[in-house]
């Protein structure tokens, strides 16, 4: 990750080229034009330059504020954006914009930290401005009402809709991508504009009384900095504490392989098919984790079982049974010492031999009562296990296999897990044979 991030950094201290530089070209050339005329044909009246002015520095601060998101890094200038229009003349607003994007990026440039060529792009990121100041010029807008709601509207779609087709065409001309693509990312932008213009409309009302109220948003802006700061040192330590666990969850396999091979190799043949059926069940990256550390670690209490019960060449009797039977609770006890994630995990590890009918061990839980990423794992640790040669038993092929998952939906497994490895199955070769035989 860190080097991904230098990588980004180093990319934009250095100018735009080919595609790129064309692509914010294309897209910067048609806004300041369409501004322009807007702003030339659409003023009535004369303009406070003063008011300009501490807009475009309000504006600038306000970008300088990001805040963490799904999408990545957000900021809200919405909060100065709704007033802007109201209390500017909304014709102008848009060359506004690209004079705060300007202000806001300059900082970066006199450090370094941006190549000031790149201020090329400003007049491609500020789409979004355009449509609102057009919908405000045309209806006529020159003072908030909350009777004018409908309008309002009208104008963030507006502005969603600018943002969308400016993005579009900078993405497709710069790096081929589908603008589809886009969704996913402009989905956060707008969900957190969208709760951020009704307060931007009570500036604006405020304005009314008071000409500079519109200011008072700026505080609101820099708690969401703080909020956001603070995010971000939790996500660090959390990202931190991840990697701690999974370096944690390695040692222990690789203890696990050198304790015993086979145990071992199995374990990393577990490891992929069960995420392999994770991805088929679209889990999410948490329960995804639960799965890869579960499949992993889930037969590491069997470092404390005799070697003479793990490699016996013949049926366990009932005292060796009940021996090897607390590998589970002892797996574990022994991640209950680690504590944190590895401790979820060792519930994963516990109930990796449940049942579906309730008949497993060793808590004899059934169906939703056992956790969804044991269930997975159950399921690839009795196919890796099955397709295996062993002390004292042979390997069945894929296909035997395969049928015997299915002959053991619902009563041993989970019927959805089975469907979807089964649907894994089918589509490739089964993950765990490379691992489990090389």
């Amino acid at each position: 990750m860190s080097l991904q991030i230098e990588a980004a950094r180093s990319r934009l201290m250095q100018p735009m080229r080919g595609r790129e530089l064309a692509a914010h070209v294309i897209a910067g050339i048609p806004f300041l034009v369409a501004a322009g005329l807007l702003a030339a044909h659409g003023v009535e009246g004369d303009v406070d330059t003063v008011t300009v002015v501490i807009f475009v520095l309000a504006a600038a601060i306000m970008g300088r504020l990001e805040f963490e998101s799904g999408a990545g890094y957000l900021v809200p200038t919405q909060l100065i954006f709704v007033p802007m229009l109201f209390v500017l003349p909304p014709a102008i607003v848009p060359l506004v914009v690209v004079a705060a994007l300007a202000l806001d990026h300059l900082p970066d440039v006199l450090a370094g930290r941006l190549h000031p060529q790149r201020l090329v792009a400003v007049p491609g990121d500020a789409w979004f401005a355009l449509g609102p100041a057009v919908i405000f010029v045309l209806a006529g807008v020159h003072e908030a009402t909350l009777a004018d709601w409908p309008l309002y509207a009208l104008a963030l779609a507006a502005q969603f809709a600018g943002d969308l087709c400016g993005s579009a065409l900078r993405v497709s001309l710069a790096h081929a991508l589908r603008p589809k693509l886009l969704f996913g990312v402009l989905r956060e932008v707008w969900r957190v504009d969208a709760l951020l213009s009704p307060i931007g409309l009570l500036a604006a009302l405020a304005s009314i009384a008071e000409h500079y109220a519109f200011l008072l948003v700026l505080p609101l802006g820099a708690l969401l900095e703080i909020f956001a700061r603070e995010r971000r040192r939790r996500i660090g330590t959390a990202i931190e504490l991840s990697s701690a666990y999974r370096g944690t969850a390695l040692l222990l396999g690789d203890v696990l392989s050198e304790d015993d091979e086979y145990t071992g190799s199995h374990s990393k043949g577990v490891v992929v098919f069960a995420l392999a059926i994770a991805d088929e069940l679209q889990m999410q990256a948490e329960e995804r984790r639960l799965v890869e550390f579960g499949a992993m670690l889930h037969d590491i209490g069997k470092m404390a079982t005799p070697k003479e019960i793990l490699n016996k060449p013949g049926p366990l009797d009932a005292d060796e049974l009940a021996t090897m039977r607390q590998h589970t609770i002892i797996g574990q006890r022994m991640l209950d010492r680690v504590g944190g994630t590895l401790q979820d995990v060792g519930e994963i590890v516990r109930a990796s031999h449940e049942r579906y009918d309730g008949a497993g061990y060793p808590d004899r839980l059934e169906a939703d009562e056992i956790p969804r990423a044991a269930r997975v794992v159950s399921v690839a640790d009795a196919y890796s296990a099955m397709t295996t040669h062993r002390a004292y038993s042979d390997a069945l092929a894929p296909q035997v296999a395969a049928g015997e998952l299915r002959g053991n939906a619902g009563s041993q497994f989970d019927p959805l897990v089975v469907d979807a490895a089964l649907a894994v199955l089918t589509r490739e070769e089964p993950p765990t044979m490379a691992l489990t035989h090389g």
